[in-house]
């Protein structure tokens, strides 16, 4: 046996402070190095499983209400800037709970990188929390669901967890809780800007044959880039828009948006005039929230999910073509398969879990799908649904316009 004695750490060695919590409802607690804002926020704790695109994730108002665990263990690498983020209401009045996270974070290396991803946290009040074994939390999530939590931040590292626990306990959840007035716009507005390109950027159409009323749940900017990419020119009404106001922009397309929440609560107020909108017989699109909400309007049911989907790479399977493509998925409720009445055909499925993933009405040119094809940085595979409801609204319009190359 040697006889040589502990050595002491080098004098610029010192522990990582565990300055922040994770208190789950099931009473664990996980402690981790604090990140991004100061102070306690409670949310349903979820898992992501992309690779890349925490900018927009963390951005997205889908995900108001919860706090998401990043199964990729590098954030940061490409730092954040001002043109990828997706809440297209920056006045809105809430976003993400906080954030977890299995290193600290890393330093940026993009040239697109205008600033740190730490500061970035800080300067949108999002508290994050490192350190953490995300696998286990993630298996934990899978097992069990998506539990309530509290995350806190606090650099003096004195924390009441008990009193953190009974916050976690007590917090209402997702069910039944209509979060899109936190996020929808709150008043009209038109957008002209198209997809981002390696060349040019971000650029702007004045030419759009078709003009399409967006109903805002919580909807993506890169959901109106990739409509006006398509041949559309947009205009932005909030949730609250009735089926009139609609019809007064005198429409060629209509689109149910994204948002977060339960949507059986949201439909209290949106559903009669999706109904109202569907007699109109005016070409239909709705994604995620929207698509949901439509199912509703049909006279489906929705239910909350186990562990939901979240996450770049969720394979789905499109009946009308018969093709697989890999999507963008972000939702913790999900349209009933059963519940889907007559003259309302299933059109896509996830290959995870055989949950319904789209919709199209017999007869009608309306369509819908509960995952994100617009999702930026990716994947592409769907943008093609842009398109299709584009060529809707040509048939419906007696062949006018073009759709632009893809």
């Amino acid at each position: 046996m040697s006889d040589a004695q502990p050595q002491d750490p080098p004098q610029d060695w010192q522990e990582v402070p565990m300055s922040a919590r994770l208190v789950l409802a099931d009473g664990t607690i996980i402690k981790g190095l604090g990140l991004g804002a100061i102070g306690t926020n409670i949310g349903e704790v979820c898992f992501n499983t992309a690779m890349t695109g925490y900018q927009e994730v963390l951005t997205d108002p889908s995900y108001v209400g919860q706090i998401i665990t990043f199964t990729f263990p590098h954030i940061g690498n490409v730092g954040v800037n001002d043109e990828d983020g997706e809440t297209s209401n920056l006045h809105a009045t809430s976003r993400v709970r906080g954030c977890v996270l299995r290193a600290p974070i890393t330093e940026p290396s993009n040239y697109r990188a205008a600033e740190h991803f730490n500061s970035w946290l800080k300067s949108r009040g999002i508290i994050a929390i490192a350190g953490v074994d995300t696998r286990a939390l993630t298996a934990k999530i899978r097992e069990n669901g998506m539990l309530n939590a509290v995350i806190s931040h606090q650099p003096s590292e004195q924390f009441d967890e008990q009193n953190l626990l009974s916050m976690a306990k007590a917090a209402p959840g997702l069910t039944g809780t209509d979060l899109v007035p936190e996020v929808t716009c709150g008043q009209t507005y038109t957008w002209d800007q198209t997809r981002w390109s390696w060349k040019d950027g971000y650029e702007h159409t004045t030419d759009s044959p078709f003009h399409v009323v967006a109903i805002d749940y919580g909807l993506k900017r890169n959901i109106l880039r990739c409509l006006t990419h398509a041949g559309c020119r947009v205009t932005v009404l909030p949730s609250t828009a009735t089926a009139q106001d609609v019809m007064d922009h005198k429409p060629d397309g209509i689109f149910l948006s994204n948002g977060p929440g339960d949507p059986a609560a949201t439909a209290a107020y949106a559903v009669p005039e999706i109904q109202k909108l569907i007699k109109a017989d005016i070409p239909m699109f709705g994604i995620c929230l929207g698509h949901q909400m439509l199912a509703l309007a049909l006279g489906a049911k929705t239910e909350k999910m186990h562990q939901g989907h979240h996450g770049a790479n969720h394979p789905v399977k499109d009946f009308t073509t018969g093709k697989v493509e890999i999507t963008s998925m972000n939702h913790g409720f999900t349209v009933s398969r059963e519940s889907l009445p007559e003259g309302v055909e299933e059109t896509h499925i996830s290959l995870f879990d055989q949950t319904n993933c789209g919709l199209s009405v017999k007869d009608k040119s309306i369509f819908s799908v509960q995952y994100h094809p617009e999702a930026s940085p990716g994947p592409q595979d769907s943008h093609y649904l842009f398109h299709r409801f584009v060529d809707l609204m040509r048939s419906k319009n007696g062949n006018i316009g073009e759709t632009p190359n893809t």
